[in-house]
């Protein structure tokens, strides 16, 4: 109620109603389309989009907002995979979250994502080693090539438009900036940000505060 009081305080007279239905119907869908799902007292919001769910996970109080494309690829041009997808307790994320498993992905407890976060587990092709994908094949056609798991612990905030692709594990605590590329592990506890990553802070738990990265 806290919260529809706000967004109908905030609103002109005359789109008062709109909104309150609106608010209403996306509710209700998206709870319904969590319970579908198995996710206990979870949220799913609109155009939300999950594939293979029977490999997907989800703790309890779960909130994903709109248009979120979460697919566990148990197949592609005829190869075969075992993806698991787990992710933890009261886990938040803002509009087009995007996460792709073939192998395996787990996000811990009470994680905050901003929008456009894309998180993945494989690539389309194989660029090293010695049968690697030439350019004269349509990307599309390319075999789906595993790189390695994805781990990111509790209490982890991640900024809008972070791709993250494995292997890494990004320990609890940590926050990633706004607009990185993630490819490598980020210890617990640190803030990280750029292209190509850095750490840029750390916690000092004498002090209570963020220390600058020297």
């Amino acid at each position: 109620m806290t919260r529809l009081f706000q967004i109908l305080r905030h609103e002109a007279v005359l789109y008062k109603p709109w909104a309150l239905l609106r608010f209403m119907v996306e509710q209700l869908l998206g709870r319904l389309h969590a319970a579908a799902l198995g996710w206990p007292r979870g949220y799913l919001g609109p155009g939300g989009r999950v594939i293979g769910s029977r490999h997907i996970a989800v703790g309890a109080h779960a909130h994903i907002n709109r248009y979120a494309w979460l697919e566990a690829v148990y197949s592609f041009r005829g190869a075969l995979f075992q993806p698991s997808i787990h992710i933890g307790q009261r886990f938040s994320a803002s509009d087009r979250l995007h996460i792709s498993c073939v192998e395996k992905i787990v996000i811990g407890d009470d994680c905050l994502f901003g929008s456009g976060v894309y998180i993945s587990d494989h690539n389309h092709g194989l660029y090293a080693g010695a049968a690697q994908s030439p350019p004269s094949e349509a990307p599309v056609d390319r075999e789906l090539k595993a790189t390695g798991a994805v781990t990111i612990g509790s209490r982890v905030w991640i900024g809008d438009n972070v791709v993250i692709v494995g292997p890494l594990t990004i320990g609890d605590g940590a926050v990633i900036g706004a607009n990185s590329v993630v490819k490598k592990d980020v210890p617990s506890n640190t803030i990280a940000a750029g292209i190509p990553l850095q750490v840029i802070k750390r916690f000092n738990p004498a002090s209570g505060k963020w220390d600058k990265n020297d």
